[in-house]
């Protein structure tokens, strides 16, 4: 698959397992689970517990060392002596702010390639104190998914992006760290009449997106992006892969816009396709505020809610610099997405 923004689209297609199949594998997993507390157990009369950064990098490791049964952790763990750490923790930072060196930063950072690392993940930072942090496209303006003032890690899903679409049910599993931009290229690549009802940026992360509701340009004939998801793989605190009928209704309306990673490791969701047109109009009308954008802005105001839900109308606001910085001026640009050729009578003139 071609790649995007030097991005591959995905890495891997899985097969998503029946319900009955994941019950059969939730029950492993939980025996899964207490194996790993009963290593942990050991571990920790063997290496005790340390409160300094270089032995809450050093006890981590050593935990998911022995969890995982190897001393290989090249390519999942980066730490902040790796050459890497410093590149992958900037690489989806989109606030500059929290570039600067006094920012607090992670003690490590996964990038896990599988279920298992994850749980791997959540038992050591509990055992060592970390706080757990979960990063997917990055588009995280206050920061969240990669600042904390206490001891932390950081699980970002980039690794974790594999997109498997269902055209006949109309639907897609879709990881978290596929960006929106991956997951509507390949919705195009299968049909011209669907999509998907998210962002228009194409590198924000499909986890986060999901997770924070998703606001969008069909949001107003379509919902959000979360009320289009019909599923859902979590992994609990405690280790346990959980579905839609394994983790409740509460907890799965709870993670379609209550932020996803403050009730575990959102892994991957199954979204409801919709039908749009082959074709969209899309124009822009700007307007300084010498050409009348206030009274622009304020039909804008009125006419909006009023039009049919094929018609997205909104508007930004921007400073336009002219010739010196002091004589900067307003300009206001309405933008129109008609998402059905039907609806173009009802266009409005300015």
């Amino acid at each position: 698959m071609p790649a995007i923004n030097g991005r591959k689209s995905w890495l891997y297609i899985p097969e998503f397992p029946s319900v009955e199949t994941i019950r059969k594998e939730a029950k492993m997993a939980t025996s899964t689970v207490k194996l790993v507390f009963l290593s942990v157990t050991v571990f920790i009369s063997i290496f005790p517990a340390t409160s300094s950064s270089a032995g809450l990098e050093k006890g981590f490791l050593q935990c998911f060392q022995t969890i995982l049964g190897d001393n290989t952790t090249s390519g999942v763990i980066f730490t902040k002596s790796s050459s890497s750490y410093e590149p992958l923790l900037k690489s989806s930072i989109r606030n500059a702010r929290f570039l600067n060196s006094s920012v607090p930063k992670p003690n490590l950072i996964v990038t896990p390639h599988s279920l298992f690392h994850i749980q791997i993940a959540l038992l050591c930072s509990k055992k060592n104190g970390l706080q757990v942090r979960v990063r997917s496209g990055g588009h995280d303006y206050e920061g969240l998914s990669y600042i904390s003032h206490v001891p932390f890690l950081i699980i970002d899903l980039l690794n974790l992006r594999s997109i498997t679409i269902n055209m006949e049910e109309e639907s897609a599993w879709v990881q978290s760290g596929a960006t929106v931009g991956e997951l509507y290229y390949a919705i195009a690549n299968r049909s011209k009449v669907h999509g998907f009802p998210a962002g228009s940026c194409p590198t924000i992360g499909v986890g986060g997106h999901l997770g924070g509701g998703g606001f969008g340009t069909i949001f107003r004939k379509y919902g959000l992006a979360s009320d289009n998801v019909i599923d859902a793989q979590i992994v609990d605190v405690n280790g346990k892969i959980l579905n839609r009928t394994l983790m409740g209704e509460d907890l799965f309306w709870a993670i379609r816009g209550g932020g996803g990673s403050s009730f575990g490791v959102i892994t991957a969701w199954k979204i409801k396709l919709v039908h749009v047109p082959s074709t969209v109009t899309i124009f822009d009308v700007s307007r300084t505020l010498d050409q009348g954008a206030t009274n622009l802005f304020h039909k804008w105001q009125t006419i909006a809610p009023k039009l049919p839900a094929e018609l997205f109308l909104h508007t930004v606001v921007g400073v336009v610099n002219s010739a010196s910085q002091a004589n900067s001026v307003l300009r206001i640009d309405p933008r129109k997405h008609i998402t059905s050729t039907e609806s173009t009578k009802s266009e409005t003139e300015f």
